[in-house]
């Protein structure tokens, strides 16, 4: 057992990111027994759940003649236009069946705002509208943050850059995440990462 201020950050486990979800990610399940065997070697354990109004912003089908994966302007920068996925309340949403979920302290939703997406675990993509977490951390003690799940080269990378930012010393499990690879993401992702002070470990 890792000591109280070690967490584990697991991003995003949810049916429409895996295998058969609107926005899979290839392997999406293979993670999910490491994940399961992590979550007993932390004291602090939190999930992040994507959770989207049929109206967000993101999502491709609300912009006339947009195709999915194309890219737009938001007002706080570009923005990947997704197929609907992860919409509040549906079975996509939900965790993978297979994901423990309860010795998980905390669950954090993001990408609830209709009018922004939201990738990290910490803020919303105008990296200024906080989710929570990082003073939920710090409130239990929490310097070292390990992250795992869905997908490498988006929500994973986007949380590590953050938290890194924050101060936190962090470490991205990379066995034990899959990516989406979109145009060369991951190589991108994983150069942030590193750039950011993070660490990339199998």
């Amino acid at each position: 057992m890792r000591d109280a201020t070690h967490a584990l950050i697991v991003i995003d486990v949810q049916n429409d990111f895996c295998p058969g979800g609107a926005l899979a990610v290839a392997g999406g399940d293979e993670i999910i027994p490491r994940i399961n065997a992590l979550l007993a070697d932390f004291q602090i354990r939190v999930l992040t759940q994507d959770w989207h109004p049929a109206d967000h912003a993101s999502f491709a089908a609300n912009h006339a003649g947009a195709a999915p994966f194309s890219l737009t302007e938001m007002p706080y920068g570009p923005q990947v236009l997704w197929p609907v996925h992860c919409v509040q309340g549906t079975a996509g949403a939900a965790f993978h069946p297979r994901l423990a979920t309860d010795p998980a302290d905390l669950v954090i939703r993001k990408g609830f705002r209709a009018a922004i997406d939201s990738y990290s675990a910490f803020f919303e993509n105008d990296h200024a509208t906080p989710t929570g977490l990082d003073g939920y951390l710090r409130s239990r003690g929490a310097t070292h943050l390990t992250l795992a799940g869905l997908a490498t080269d988006f929500c994973v990378a986007y949380s590590a850059i953050d938290a890194a930012r924050l101060g936190f010393s962090v470490t991205v499990l990379e066995g034990a995440c899959r990516a989406i690879d979109l145009d060369g993401s991951l190589a991108r992702a994983r150069d942030d990462m590193r750039a950011a002070g993070v660490r990339l470990e199998a």
